[in-house]
C-alpha cells in the first residue's frame, strides 16, 4: 500500500511540474522581438539550401581570400562604418553571419539584435567549422 501511495504521489508531482512549466507565461513574438540562434554547419547548410537566409561574412578581405561560403556578402567587422553598413540591410529578412571561428559573428549577431533585426543566425565555429565539413 505504501508503495502505491509513493508512486501516485510521484505521478501527481510530475504532472504538476509539467503543468507548471507548460503554463509558464510566454511572450508572443512581436515586431520588436528578435530570433537569434547559434546553428551548426548542418543546420546552416539546410538554411542556405532552403534559401531562407542571406549570408554575411564579417571577416577581413585577407581572410575571405582563403575562401568563402558561396553567395555570402562581405561586410568587414574591422572596417570603419561596420554598424552603419549593417543598418542599411533589410531588418525583416533572415541572416546567417559567420567569421573565422565565431567571436566576431557573435558580436555581430548581438549588434544586429540591437539594431532591430528580426532573425539572425550565427554559424557555430565559423568558416573554420564550415571548411572542415
Amino acid at each position: 500500500m505504501c508503495h502505491i501511495m509513493s508512486w501516485q504521489f510521484q505521478y501527481i508531482w510530475l504532472l504538476s511540474a509539467l503543468l507548471l512549466v507548460s503554463c509558464k507565461d510566454q511572450q508572443a513574438p512581436t515586431q520588436s522581438s528578435s530570433l537569434s540562434t547559434l546553428v551548426d554547419v548542418t543546420q546552416a547548410k539546410a538554411l542556405i539550401e532552403a534559401q531562407s537566409v542571406t549570408l554575411i561574412d564579417v571577416r577581413t578581405p585577407a581572410e575571405t581570400k582563403e575562401g568563402m561560403i558561396e553567395g555570402a556578402i562581405e561586410i568587414d567587422y574591422r572596417a570603419g562604418g561596420f554598424r552603419a553598413n549593417l543598418n542599411k540591410l533589410d531588418k525583416k529578412k533572415a541572416y546567417l553571419v559567420y567569421c573565422k571561428s565565431g567571436g566576431r559573428s557573435a558580436k555581430t549577431q548581438k549588434m544586429m539584435n540591437e539594431l532591430g533585426f528580426l532573425k539572425v543566425y550565427d554559424l557555430d565555429g565559423g568558416y573554420t567549422a564550415w571548411s572542415k565539413k
